[in-house]
């Protein structure tokens, strides 16, 4: 399709893409005179019609043109009556919103809820009416573009018109199909607007629109959209842009059409049946390119398309190009094997000419780049059951991408039109998405930036609430760990009933339903707002050094059977790494002569042999009550202490004295000592504590204190 604007405000054509695939732009002032002629006998199709007409049955040739036919006839005699700003009979606009969704290659259903888009806002015609007559589903997508009246809504109107088409969306995308069709001819004829509200209607197409054509895929529409809204909101830029794309076309020579001879050549030599395209950058794209590269030379004002037959065929365009020429490697991207999250397939590469110049090269099949041009449009009907398929009554529409359940389900939460119109804005500024994988095959879309809090909230919804960590690629991270493409991530769930989440979450929270889920816990419990982990003082354990020790001191040393080869000497466990029985362990002399007992692969065991310290032989008496010092780390949550010190109890422990270190990210260091009235008992210990929930590790004390 040609992104050549009627709009004053756009001057002069610029073809994108294999233009010739695309037919001209009608006339709006011929379409006029032929729809004001009236509808025809009902054996023949309305003149007005014939573009659509042709153009459907270029996409497909079996087509019942019927439902068509009796469309106009309701459109044009309900809207008869009724101009345009620019001074076209409206039935233009309905047509014209129509021709763009046949060229498309939209099915019948489609194109006949097109004509009819504008029947029941505008006209006295209903919907029960269009239903009767058309049936159910042309009654369901003229409903979802329905505008809402600001009668009933007043300045919330728009964004819950969004809201309502949204929805409906979720459940047949050919709704937003034609909303994105109808925006484009409205963008296309915005000349005749004021100044200002130009502006509005562009900010919003911005904003909103051309992300959603973006997520549908449909980059015909998309890149359209952008040079107007270009042309509108940066006027100077675009003269500047298109005064670079004029000076460009009247070179005498053209880069991208000697390396396109080229590569005919090159494939022609290796037999395979392509065809090689010259594909014109659209203005936004010049844009881009001057602002990244300053100076532009003539291949950067277009990209080489390829087309194939089949998916192998474009692997083997590759090969024999990256052998021919000179490949630049660094741009190669294979988007068939790893399509985009709108339906995207296609291979990038790039090729180096003698003087240094780059060129682009999109390598796909003719089917592929249907579906890069049209997205979701080139699907058909998504309720079309298949020829091996029975019939089962269920509206499973196969086209719903991750991004919009998403965003279906957030917008639940909304609270109100404003916050649901902001959310959606930056909802879809997020242009990019990845996938990551779940321990159990599972996968989860999510926008690029992600985190793991937003994989908590995308996988359970509010229960996420009670998610105390992650596992990233079997690795425990943070909640705040930005996630990756392809990272597999295991959500660490608790158990507790009271788990509340955290408003430093909400810093981490890059996805629309987990921060509107956080927000609606916190408005619901507005006396936690202050004390919710990890900030919480009553829940997240201040640093503290407690004796608890029966002894009445917190550094008085147990009572240890350690006979060790140095008679007379006072023995006594080294506190780095509090050996018990049955360790191995080794003594050496210190001042005093006393003996410290260390275990054997205590760290301190080499550093004091390379000192000169002197070993003495050591070996455990028949005592079993031992004292050992544990280090267990976990991720904050509310009574983790309370949880860790019942555990310890009920395995016969005696805390003797604790030290909580400051949270960190989330997580938090605690170091127990611990009388054990047998060291048996440590294994069943250490097992114990590491299942209270928000646990992830527990072992024996590593630290390195001084050495007397």
């Amino acid at each position: 399709m040609s992104a050549e604007a009627t709009n004053p405000a756009t001057p002069g054509p610029v073809t994108a893409g294999p233009a010739a695939r695309w037919r001209a732009r009608i006339d709006l002032r011929r379409l006029g005179r032929a729809a004001l002629l009236g509808p025809a006998a009902r054996d023949r199709l309305p003149d007005a019609i014939g573009h659509v007409a042709e153009a459907h049955r270029a996409h497909h040739p079996d087509a019942d043109l019927e439902p068509l036919r009796r469309a106009y006839v309701l459109a044009e005699s309900s809207h008869r009556g009724q101009m345009r700003k620019s001074g076209e009979p409206y039935i233009t606009h309905p047509l014209a919103v129509t021709l763009i969704l046949a060229e498309l290659g939209a099915e019948t259903t489609t194109l006949t809820a097109s004509l009819l888009h504008d029947t029941v806002e505008d006209t006295e015609v209903t919907l029960d009416q269009v239903g009767e007559q058309f049936g159910a589903e042309v009654r369901y997508l003229v409903d979802g573009v329905t505008k809402l009246e600001k009668v009933d809504y007043g300045a919330a109107a728009e964004p819950e018109t969004f809201r309502k088409m949204l929805v409906a969306t979720g459940n047949d995308v050919r709704v937003m199909s034609i909303k994105l069709a109808d925006r484009l001819h409205n963008m296309r004829t915005l000349g005749v607007m004021r100044p200002e509200k130009q502006a509005r209607i562009a900010k919003v197409t911005r904003d909103v629109l051309i992300p959603l054509a973006e997520r549908l895929g449909v980059q015909a529409l998309k890149t359209e959209l952008e040079d107007l809204v270009f042309a509108i909101l940066h006027p100077e830029e675009y003269e500047h842009t298109r005064e670079l794309i004029v000076d460009n076309a009247s070179r005498a020579d053209d880069p991208l059409a000697e390396v396109a001879d080229e590569m005919r050549t090159v494939l022609r030599d290796a037999d395979i049946q392509a065809e090689v395209l010259i594909r014109p950058r659209h203005f936004v794209s010049v844009h881009r390119v001057a602002r990244k590269r300053g100076r532009l030379r003539g291949a950067d004002f277009g990209r080489l398309l390829v087309l194939v037959g089949e998916d192998a065929d474009c692997y083997g365009v590759l090969g024999e190009l990256h052998t021919c020429m000179t490949p630049v490697v660094s741009e190669f991207k294979d988007f068939i094997a790893v399509p985009k999250f709108n339906l995207y397939q296609s291979l990038h590469t790039a090729v180096a000419r003698e003087d240094g110049q780059g060129v682009e090269v999109l390598i796909r099949t003719h089917q592929m780049h249907k579906v890069a041009e049209a997205g979701v449009i080139a699907l058909g009907n998504p309720y079309a059951p298949s020829s091996d398929e029975p019939v089962d009554g269920e509206r499973a529409d196969p086209t719903r991408p991750g991004w919009l359940s998403r965003l279906l389900d957030w917008q639940e939460g909304a609270p109100d039109p404003d916050t649901f119109w902001s959310t959606l804005r930056e909802d879809l500024a997020q242009d990019r998405e990845i996938t990551v994988f779940r321990p159990d095959g599972g996968t989860l879309g999510l926008p690029e930036g992600a985190t793991c809090v937003d994989a908590a909230y995308a996988q359970y919804g509010e229960d996420a609430h009670a998610c105390i960590g992650a596992r990233v690629n079997g690795r425990l991270a943070t909640l705040s760990t930005v996630l990756r493409d392809g990272d597999t991530v295991q959500l660490l769930m608790g158990q507790d009933p009271a788990s509340e989440p955290s408003r430093e979450w909400l810093e981490h929270a890059h996805t629309a339903a987990a921060r509107i889920a956080i927000q609606r816990w916190l408005a619901a419990h507005p006396s936690h707002e202050d004390t919710a982990r990890p900030e919480d003082a009553a829940t997240t354990p201040r640093p503290t050094t407690e004796a608890l020790s029966t002894e009445g001191s917190p550094t008085a040393r147990p009572v240890v059977d350690v006979v060790a080869d140095q008679p007379g000497a006072t023995v006594r466990l080294a506190g780095c790494c509090t050996p018990v029985p049955p360790d191995e362990i080794t003594g050496f002399s210190v001042r005093g002569g006393a003996v410290t007992v260390h275990r054997v692969e205590c760290s301190a065991v080499s550093r004091m042999k390379s000192a000169g310290r002197a070993e003495v032989g050591v070996r455990w008496g028949d005592t079993t009550e031992c004292r050992v010092t544990l280090v267990a780390e976990s991720f904050v949550r509310p009574h983790l202490l309370a949880d860790l010190t019942e555990a310890m109890a009920l395995e016969g422990a005696e805390i003797v004295s604790a030290t909580v270190e400051p949270p960190t990210q989330q997580r938090v260091r605690h170091t127990y000592t611990l009388q054990l009235p047998d060291a048996a008992h440590l294994p069943a210990l250490m097992r114990a504590m590491r299942n209270v929930a928000g646990v992830y590790d527990v072992s024996r004390a590593q630290t390195q204190p001084g050495v007397s």
